[in-house]
């Protein structure tokens, strides 16, 4: 029997999470794989020096997580993981994306990494904020290194602002990035499946400078032209991602800026969006990686 197992958060009950696992199985299913939705848990443990693994034997693990202890265990028992441990581990801070994605030609915001704090009252130096201002003007986008859905980012429209964010974060890590203007509250969420750009929607908000969907954006499909697929089909590769959602803001003159990278994007949203089938496209992509 093919079989697979399907692992998400081991706490969340957010629905588009649960949602992403049942259209998985679903799709699974048709091609004859018989897939199992598992909160993730205790599956894999160190004894004596040696790994464990509590599982059954599974064909492969869909890792609808970002627990990087358990992906690492789970991937030295020898379990395949879609996105592999690697890849998840690096798109979930996002300071480290940006690291991974330097000297590859791929154009992204102008990003300095936040100066980590280990005494909460410790003061903030006058000179940091002095060479964010002249290096990134204003606004200055302020990023926690780890979140999703646009929580953990915010807009320094001055310098009150950006002292009272770097004072906030300071402890936390975090980056600051050039503020996009022909991009403000809009930008292009692009689908990427073993290699390949699949799909895209444009997400718009009116009322905030961020365009996710969960916090209010609207969005309509929007073709994927040459330069967006290239620099989308690029940073997966780059990343080693066999599955995730790239967001790209709009520069001037049409070019484009990649901003951020989710290894395991929701797609419930886009497939509402564009009428794609983005788990029917990755369930095969599987498929052909592990039965081919």
């Amino acid at each position: 029997m093919k079989r697979g197992i399907i692992l998400t958060n081991a706490y969340s009950t957010l629905p588009t999470g649960l949602n992403q696992a049942e259209r998985l199985k679903t799709e699974f299913a048709r091609l004859g794989v018989r897939a199992d939705i598992r909160r993730n848990g205790f599956f894999a443990y160190l004894d004596g020096g040696k790994l464990f693994s509590k599982l059954p034997e599974y064909d492969f693990c869909v890792y609808l997580d970002k627990d990087k202890y358990a992906s690492e265990m789970l991937e030295k028992t020898g379990l395949r993981l879609f996105n592999s441990h690697a890849a998840v581990r690096v798109c979930d801070d996002k300071m480290e994306t940006h690291l991974a994605l330097s000297g590859r030609g791929i154009p992204m915001p102008t990003t300095v990494a936040g100066l980590l704090c280990y005494d909460a009252g410790a003061t903030v130096r006058a000179d940091d904020i002095l060479f964010l201002e002249k290096t990134l003007g204003y606004p200055v986008i302020v990023k926690e290194s780890y979140g999703s859905l646009g929580k953990g980012v915010y807009k320094a429209d001055d310098r009150n602002e950006l002292e009272s964010l770097c004072e906030k974060l300071k402890c936390t890590p975090h980056l600051f990035q050039k503020f996009i203007s022909s991009s403000a509250g809009k930008d292009v969420r692009v689908i990427v499946i073993g290699g390949k750009a699949v799909a895209a929607m444009q997400r718009k908000s009116d009322k905030d400078f961020r365009s996710n969907l969960e916090l209010g954006g609207t969005a309509k499909p929007v073709e994927i032209d040459d330069c967006l697929c290239n620099i989308c089909e690029l940073t997966a590769k780059t990343l080693n991602l066999e599955y995730c959602g790239i967001d790209v803001l709009y520069g001037k003159n049409g070019n484009y800026f990649v901003c951020e990278v989710n290894s395991n994007a929701f797609f419930g949203g886009i497939e509402r969006v564009t009428g794609a089938n983005i788990a029917r496209l990755y369930a095969e992509h599987i498929y052909r990686e592990i039965y081919r």
